[in-house]
C-alpha cells in the first residue's frame, strides 16, 4: 500500500493530528516510506545531530565532532545492520509499540500520548519528510 502525504512546504501551518500520512504496520515496520519516496541521508543526519530533534540527548553514535552525546539508548553506529529501514521507520514513527514504558518519543504520532509539550499537542514532533530523511541516514550506518 503506497503511502500518502499532504504536501508540506517549508513555513507551511502546522500538521494537524488529521493530516498524518497514512501508513501500513505489516510485522515489525512501516514498509513504505511516508512521504512516498526515501529521503534524503545528508538531510537525517542533520536531524539526528540537530538538539531539537533530541535523538543525540539519548543515542551516541559515529559522530566524532559532536560532543555530550547520550548514553541512554543504543548507540546508532551500525543501526543499518540491526534493523531494517521498514523496522527503523516504525520506531521513529511509534517507538512504544515495542517498549511500552521507552523513554523514546513517538515521533510521528498525535493521539493518545501523555506528558505532551503544549507546542506539539496534537501534532506529531517531526514531519513525514524528516522521518524519512532519518531512516534514510540511519540506514546508512553500518559496521
Amino acid at each position: 500500500m503506497a503511502a500518502f502525504i499532504v504536501a508540506s512546504l517549508p513555513f507551511a501551518s502546522p500538521i494537524k493530528a488529521d493530516e498524518l500520512a497514512a501508513y501500513k504496520i505489516t510485522g515489525d515496520g512501516i514498509a513504505e516510506p511516508l512521504t512516498g519516496s526515501p529521503g534524503d541521508a545528508v538531510r537525517g543526519r542533520a536531524l539526528v545531530l540537530a538538539r531539537t530533534t533530541t535523538c543525540i540527548l539519548c543515542h551516541s553514535g559515529p559522530f566524532p565532532e559532536t560532543r555530550f552525546q547520550g548514553d541512554l539508548a543504543p548507540d546508532l553506529a551500525g543501526a543499518g545492520n540491526r534493523w531494517t529501514a521498514s523496522q527503523l521507520r516504525l520506531r521513529l514513527v511509534d517507538a512504544s509499540r515495542f517498549n511500552a514504558e521507552t523513554i523514546m518519543p513517538s515521533y510521528y504520532r498525535a493521539d493518545g500520548l501523555v506528558r505532551v509539550g503544549r507546542n506539539f499537542a496534537g501534532k506529531p514532533i517531526l514531519s513525514a519528510a524528516e522521518i524519512e530523511d532519518i531512516v534514510a541516514f540511519l540506514a546508512t550506518l553500518r559496521d
